[in-house]
C-alpha cells in the first residue's frame, strides 16, 4: 500500500517540477504534507490507497495530526493535501477530491514581525567582528536587509553576480527567475571587506570558488545556518520578537514603503510574481496610504 502512495507522490513531484515549474524547496514542502499522511496510514495500519481513501480517513488524520498544530500549520497541511488530490483528479485517477468538504481553519493574513531600523542596527552591532565569521555575518545581514533577499537567494549568491560598478546584483529567485536588484554603497563596502579580508584567505572547496558566502570549511552556507546566526543575535540583544531571515526581507519592503517607494518598484526588487503578494505589505501601514491620497488625489 505504501508503495502505491510513494509512486503517486513521485508522479506528483514530477508534475510540480515539470508542469508547474516549482523550485526544489516548494516541491519538498508540498511533498511533506503527503508524506505525513502516508506515515499516519502506515502507523495506524489503515489500508487505503491514494485512489480509495475517503473524506472520513482524511478528516481523522487531520484531527489527529492537527490537534497539536496552530491554525496556520493546519491550513498548510489541508491545502497541501488538497493540491495532491486535485492532481489525482486532474490525471483521472480519482473522480473526487476527498478534501472538498474539509474546511480550513480561518486565519487572518498574519504578517511576520517587522524590525524597526534601530532594531536592525542593534542586531548588526551585536555581531562579534573579532572573528572571521563576524565580518561574513555582517556582510550577509546587510545584504539580506539592504537588498530584500530570500535566504535561498542569499546563500546562492555568486561573486560573478556582483555588478558593483553598475550598482546592482543579479539574484536567482524562485523557479530560477533572475532579477537585478540595486545594491547601495554601504552594503557593497561590507561585502568588499569580507571578500578581501576574510574570503581571500580561506581554503575554498572545489565547486564553491564562485559562491560568495562560505562556511568555515570553504563550502556554501545552509539556510539553517543563517537562521541560527540570526536567532543567536536576537538572543544576544534580548529581542522578544520571533525573527528569521525572512524578517529582514519583510522589513526591507516595509521600510521602503514607509519611505514612499511605490509598490511596483518594491515588487520588482523583491521578485514577486504578482503585485498582490507585494500588497500584503500595504496592510501594515494604512497611514502611508492616507498620506499618498492626501498628496496625490486630484480632488484634494
Amino acid at each position: 500500500m505504501a508503495m502505491k502512495w510513494r509512486n503517486a507522490l513521485k508522479d506528483y513531484q514530477l508534475y510540480l517540477q515539470i508542469e508547474r515549474g516549482l523550485s526544489k524547496n516548494s516541491i519538498s514542502s508540498y511533498s511533506l504534507d503527503v508524506e505525513k499522511l502516508i506515515d499516519y496510514l502506515e502507523v495506524n495500519n489503515i489500508s487505503a490507497s491514494p485512489i480509495s481513501i475517503n473524506s472520513e480517513a482524511i478528516q481523522q488524520f487531520i484531527y489527529d495530526v492537527a490537534k497539536n498544530l496552530n491554525a496556520r500549520s493546519q491550513s498548510r497541511i489541508i491545502s497541501g493535501l488538497r493540491s495532491f488530490f486535485n492532481y489525482l483528479v486532474f490525471e483521472d485517477y480519482r473522480k473526487d477530491n476527498p478534501l472538498e468538504l474539509i474546511e480550513s481553519p480561518k486565519i487572518g493574513r498574519k504578517l511576520p514581525d517587522t524590525l524597526s531600523e534601530s532594531e536592525i542596527d542593534q542586531l548588526i552591532n551585536a555581531i562579534d567582528l573579532s572573528t572571521p565569521e563576524g565580518e561574513r555575518n555582517r556582510a550577509m545581514l546587510e545584504t539580506l536587509y539592504g537588498c530584500g533577499l530570500r535566504v535561498s537567494e542569499l546563500i546562492n549568491l555568486k561573486i560573478s553576480d556582483l555588478f558593483f560598478d553598475e550598482g546592482f546584483i543579479k539574484v536567482t529567485g524562485k523557479g530560477d527567475k533572475q532579477r537585478f536588484v540595486p545594491i547601495v554603497k554601504v552594503t557593497q563596502k561590507y561585502i568588499n571587506i569580507y571578500k578581501s579580508e576574510i574570503r581571500n584567505h580561506m581554503i575554498i572547496q572545489d565547486g564553491y570558488e564562485d559562491t560568495l558566502f562560505l562556511n568555515r570549511r570553504g563550502k556554501q552556507l545552509t539556510r539553517a545556518m543563517v537562521f541560527t546566526i540570526i536567532k543567536q543575535l536576537a538572543e544576544k540583544i534580548g529581542l522578544k520578537k520571533s525573527i528569521s531571515p525572512h524578517t529582514f526581507r519583510h522589513s526591507f519592503a516595509t521600510h521602503m514603503l514607509q519611505n514612499n517607494a511605490d509598490l511596483r518598484s518594491i515588487q520588482l526588487m523583491l521578485g514577486h510574481e504578482s503585485i498582490t503578494t507585494t500588497e500584503i505589505y500595504v496592510h501594515l501601514d494604512r497611514g502611508h496610504l492616507t498620506k499618498v491620497v492626501e498628496k496625490y488625489h486630484p480632488r484634494k
